[in-house]
């Protein structure tokens, strides 16, 4: 598990984007045990344990893009990004103009080769979260699952400079990074069974207790796309759609 301020090359911040705010806030309150903090006229900072792990905002706020589904979506840190964004388009993948956030930071919005979503964060005086991810309603564990693999794999390892190993999983491969010694993102394809997706970015949450956890979200007026399950020498984990349509994971973890 880690903890600290994450280093350049690893996932830092997370921003969801909601329907219906005031329930989604009371909602991931209720189950993952998050605070919030007013971020006036834009949204809300979550936050677990004390620490800020990242933002929610209103679908429906003027400055939401029109068409932006409901998602939480995943932010790497970067010490330039505009540099990063030049070698973003020689890797094959796109990205926006990058902007400041006051004197938080500066960053882009971008999408690998494959069409996958995620941004980047240049540190300011928002050095992205600290939280301890191995405690409960933390992220810790991000995935992607995408359209071409051995093209997103070999975009994010020459982006980042994150090393990957695979390995073959029942009716599947699954790619895990490594960012030094450390574990920080998994990888595997959208397969037919999956329906009609988008490559993008999933989050895991920490839960003390998977199976508790999803019996509580159904109850809140979720949905589980994932009945829990096992994954051996990992954990067991779920996945979840919350009543305003936000999909994430659920992981409790054999080893903590």
């Amino acid at each position: 598990m880690t903890s600290g301020i994450r280093p350049t090359g690893d996932f830092c911040w997370i921003n969801m984007i909601t329907p219906q705010p005031d329930a989604a806030r009371a909602f991931f309150a209720a189950l993952l045990g998050w605070t919030y903090a007013d971020m006036p006229g834009m949204g809300h900072v979550i936050r677990c344990e004390g620490h800020d792990l990242g933002g929610l905002f209103d679908q429906q706020h003027p400055n939401t893009p029109p068409g932006t589904r409901a998602y939480i979506g995943v932010m790497l840190k970067v010490d330039d990004a505009d540099t990063t964004c030049e070698r973003i388009r020689a890797l094959g993948g796109t990205h926006k103009p990058p902007f400041h956030i006051g004197d938080r930071g500066r960053m882009a919005v971008c999408f690998d080769p494959t069409g996958g979503e995620f941004d980047l964060w240049q540190p300011g005086t928002g050095t992205g979260f600290t939280v301890d991810s191995g405690k409960h309603g933390a992220p810790s564990w991000f995935e992607a699952l995408t359209t071409d693999v051995a093209r997103a794999k070999t975009f994010y390892e020459k982006l980042f400079g994150w090393t990957s190993d695979t390995m073959q999983m029942p009716g599947f491969s699954y790619t895990s990074f490594k960012l030094g010694e450390t574990w920080v993102a998994g990888m595997m394809a959208i397969t037919p069974e999956m329906g009609a997706m988008h490559s993008h970015w999933g989050v895991y949450f920490t839960s003390r207790d998977v199976d508790a956890s999803a019996q509580l979200a159904e109850r809140l007026g979720a949905t589980l796309c994932v009945p829990p399950r096992d994954i051996p020498g990992v954990g067991r984990f779920c996945g979840v759609i919350s009543p305003q349509g936000v999909s994430f994971y659920l992981m409790t973890y054999a080893m903590r």
